[in-house]
Formats: C-alpha cells, sequence, structure tokens
C-alpha cells in the first residue's frame, strides 16, 4: 500500500519568503530550543527533522554528528538545498533513512491533530535506535491569544484532545511561552495574513499593539525502550 500523501501545509507551501520572516521571529529568547536541548541533548549524535520545510532549523542542531531534514512538499526540498541546507525527499510515513540509525526525531509544527498520525511515529520508532528521543514542538492552542486565534479558524480542533492523544502514548508534555518579534509592522501583517483567515487575520491584528506576540507552545518528548533480550 502506498503511503497518504501529505496534508498541503497552506502557510509555507504557498509564501515560503514569508514563512522564512515568520520563523526568524519566532522565540526569539530561544526557550524552545533551551527545553529541547534539556529534554534531549542531541550532541556527537544524529538528528532529523521531519517535516523540515526547507530546512530552516537543521543549523539550530550544531554540534550534532549528522542532521538531516525531510521533507515531502518538492518545491521546498530544492529551496533547501538551494540554502544550502541538507533537505532530502520524503515524508513522515517513508523517511529516507535505515533501522535504528537516528538518536534524535524532531518534528515541529507537524502533529497538531494527534490521532491519525500514528504511522508517522511508527515511522519514527523504526528509523530511531534504542535509546534515542522523539521530540514534538507544536503550538499550544490552549494559550491565547494565538492558541485563541488558532481555534477560532479551526473550531473543530481540541487542543486537549491532542495533548491527551500524546500523553496516552507515553510522550511527556512542558509547556514553553515564548515571544515572537518582528523587524516592523508590515512583516507582522504579511506573516498573520498567512496563519489565518482575513476575519481572524484582522482581529488578530487588531489585538496586537506593536510587533511583539506572545505564543506558546508544547514540547512532546518519548524515549524508545531498548529490546530486553
Amino acid at each position: 500500500m502506498r503511503p497518504a500523501p501529505p496534508i498541503p501545509s497552506p502557510n509555507i507551501w504557498h509564501w515560503p519568503e514569508v514563512y522564512e520572516q515568520e520563523n526568524r521571529a519566532q522565540d526569539v529568547h530561544g526557550a524552545i530550543w533551551a527545553a529541547l536541548r534539556e529534554a534531549a541533548p542531541w550532541h556527537g549524535l544524529d538528528v532529523v527533522d521531519v517535516g523540515c520545510g526547507d530546512g530552516f532549523h537543521l543549523p539550530m542542531f550544531a554540534g550534532a554528528a549528522s542532521v538531516t531534514g525531510v521533507e515531502p512538499y518538492a518545491p521546498l526540498v530544492e529551496r533547501g538545498r538551494a540554502l544550502g541546507r541538507p533537505v532530502r525527499a520524503g515524508s513522515a510515513t517513508a523517511l529516507p533513512l535505515p533501522d535504528a540509525s537516528v538518536d534524535l526525531v524532531h518534528a515541529r509544527t507537524a502533529y497538531f491533530f494527534g490521532k491519525g498520525c500514528e504511522p508517522g511515529l511508527a515511522e519514527a520508532e523504526r528509523v530511531l535506535r534504542a535509546g534515542g528521543a522523539v521530540a514534538i514542538v507544536d503550538l499550544d492552542a490552549t494559550q491565547g491569544p494565538y492558541g485563541r486565534w488558532m481555534r477560532a479558524d479551526i473550531p473543530h480542533y481540541s487542543p486537549v484532545a491532542a495533548e491527551r492523544f500524546f500523553t496516552g502514548l507515553g510522550f511527556s508534555l512542558l509547556r514553553i511561552p515564548t515571544t515572537w518579534r518582528f523587524p516592523d509592522l508590515a512583516t507582522c501583517e504579511a506573516v498573520l495574513r498567512i496563519e489565518f483567515s482575513r476575519s481572524t487575520a484582522d482581529r488578530a491584528l487588531a489585538e496586537t499593539p506593536g510587533v511583539e506576540i506572545p505564543v506558546a507552545y508544547r514540547l512532546h518528548v518519548r524515549r524508545k525502550r531498548p529490546v530486553r533480550g
């Protein structure tokens, strides 16, 4: 059976340049990276970033033995390679890696809904070595204002159900408050307009007095247990 096609990403697939600016604005104090480094350190280890887009975050894994980005959308693979980033074509359900070949599987803003990503989690387990970790970073839509805007655009989405899905599978849960800071109001507006519908973006802009937005994330980590002989 062929794997299901990837779900199109409504932002980076269509506006990669604006999304690059969004990435640069996110987590200006490095709170996510500090939490990730403590929960699943990668120094001297092999890392794969699943659904990496054009590979923006790959340089952040400095000190790793190897870093590989995997992305299903061909134009983003090409863009990443043109930028000198080690991005390979593949998907969460068909990683182009051998069994037990990496120590950290990182996925950022890729598993919002929880339920339905079981095939991707099984594939992550396949490529992980014993003792390795799966680290999932997603937006925490239980927290405003960003989470409130998210829920307005995706009313069927339950962030509580998504959290329970991961904790039920043995993942830890850590909430991480961060700050997004844009260089100017025009960039802030451009980013909000690729993330939300027109009405929600209008509301978000009206509620954002400057170039900073508090945005919460959640980090889920689970380690692969060694097989007992």
